[in-house]
């Protein structure tokens, strides 16, 4: 049965943040499951996506799994999968099975997912802390708390269960927080492939086109260059339908005069790229949409420039948020100065949302933005979307502003000089817009 596409080469990679992981536990056992598959109806089943932290820990992509690591001198790492079956093969394709995925995945252990609730009270008997995460999945917390209480009814023999249970994510979001060379070598290449798709989508745009048939244009060029899956469900959104944050029904007609939001990534051997463009369906900026549109790219670019190491995680958005203040001042959509219409938050009439978020295995990456109620420090290997905007709905506003949605989204890693825009790629000035949309 032929191997589906993996990452085992870079199993030792999984390895060492495996090592790392125990390494901060320093005692104690974590118990990491990969994600359940999903019915989407009767027996078909969504596309499987594996968890992100049990991929982060091993790069194992089959669904049945868990990872057991214990800390200590001498540690272990367990994986249980499951077994290899021919006749599954034949119906679902390649399974690595327990031998394999061993060898391939550099575990100390492995074992059958069927032996797992038998296997796993043994692994937490006299083990001082249990690293886990609970609360996500009713059904794994159960087979999780009745191996604890199986452990505890086996206290008169002189077995002890673990005494304190912590939660595994709280470790594992700061190691994700920073990226190593070789996941930022995926995103810039999930941020490439979606810059494409986005310039295909800009050349396909024109008026009486459905939203759909751009989204479609997107899927296109996200497999044709080797992406497995959206990072999201695609924003293809036309006229007023722009100032819907999270519009994602696709399906309305594009109408000559009007703008056209598209927010869309593709997703990478399990890495997320997050691009947003905005541009005229006629294929060319009316003056008022120019305007408005400056402001905003003016706003992204204030933020970019914000972000370096040293600086704060809330610098980008109060960097953008004083040139969008200004902006809407200088249309008349605001009144007084930039400082009171961002105190009194007049703003966000027009813009109510921040100016990124992590980004990394998913698309809104684990990982804090405060620290003791302070905001975060920027710090090279922190990978952010910049994606400040406009949203200027059709009620009580001159006429000429009415439904013109604007956001200019592009994913930045803080480096240790500055910053590096991985989604470059994709134009977003009026000149190379135009250009691109007129051939």
């Amino acid at each position: 049965m032929t191997r589906p596409p993996a990452e085992t080469g870079f199993a030792a990679v999984h390895a060492g943040r495996r090592a790392r992981l125990a390494q901060l536990m320093q005692r104690g056992i974590a118990v990491v499951p990969t994600a359940p598959e999903s019915t989407r109806n009767r027996d078909s089943h969504y596309p499987y996506r594996y968890d992100s932290y049990f991929y982060y820990l091993t790069g194992f992509p089959e669904p049945q799994a868990v990872l057991v690591l214990i800390a200590g001198d001498p540690g272990r790492s367990l994986l249980f999968c499951r077994d290899k079956d021919a006749e599954r093969e034949i119906w679902d394709g390649f399974r690595y099975g327990i031998d394999q995925a061993r060898a391939e995945f550099h575990f100390d252990e492995s074992h059958s997912i069927s032996e797992f609730d038998t296997l796993l009270p043994k692994l937490l008997a006299d083990q001082p802390v249990l690293h886990c995460h609970l609360g996500s999945d009713t059904s794994w917390d159960e087979r999780v708390l009745k191996a604890l209480t199986t452990v505890r009814a086996q206290s008169r023999t002189g077995v002890t269960a673990p005494a304190s249970i912590y939660d595994v994510r709280a470790l594992l979001d700061e190691m994700r927080l920073f990226k190593d060379a070789h996941e930022v070598d995926i995103m810039r290449r999930a941020a490439q492939i979606s810059a494409g798709a986005h310039r295909r989508a800009m050349g396909a745009v024109k008026p009486g086109r459905a939203e759909y048939e751009i989204e479609a244009e997107l899927l296109h060029e996200f497999r044709r260059r080797g992406a497995q899956a959206p990072a999201y469900t695609p924003i293809v959104a036309g006229g007023a339908n722009a100032c819907v944050l999270h519009y994602v029904s696709n399906d309305a007609v594009l109408n000559a005069g009007d703008l056209l939001l598209v927010d869309a990534g593709c997703e990478l051997d399990g890495y997320a790229a997050d691009i947003t463009r905005t541009y005229p369906v006629s294929g060319r900026f009316t003056p008022v949409q120019r305007d408005v549109y400056q402001m905003v790219l003016a706003a992204q670019a204030a933020a970019i420039a914000a972000v370096h190491p040293g600086a704060a995680w809330v610098a980008p958005h109060d960097a953008a948020l004083r040139v969008l203040a200004q902006g809407l001042i200088d249309f008349g959509l605001c009144q007084g100065s930039a400082d009171k219409v961002i105190e009194a938050g007049d703003y966000k009439r027009f813009y109510m949302h921040r100016t990124g978020h992590w980004l990394g295995l998913d698309v809104h990456d684990a990982g804090d933005y405060k620290r003791d109620g302070q905001w975060r420090e920027l710090k090279p290997g922190m990978v952010l979307t910049v994606e400040p905007g406009c949203y200027i709905r059709g009620d009580d506003v001159p006429p000429r502003f009415a439904n013109i949605g604007i956001r200019i989204e592009d994913d930045v890693l803080v480096t240790a000089t500055g910053n590096e825009v991985l989604t470059r790629d994709a134009p977003k000035t009026v000149a190379d817009i135009e250009a691109l949309m007129n051939g």
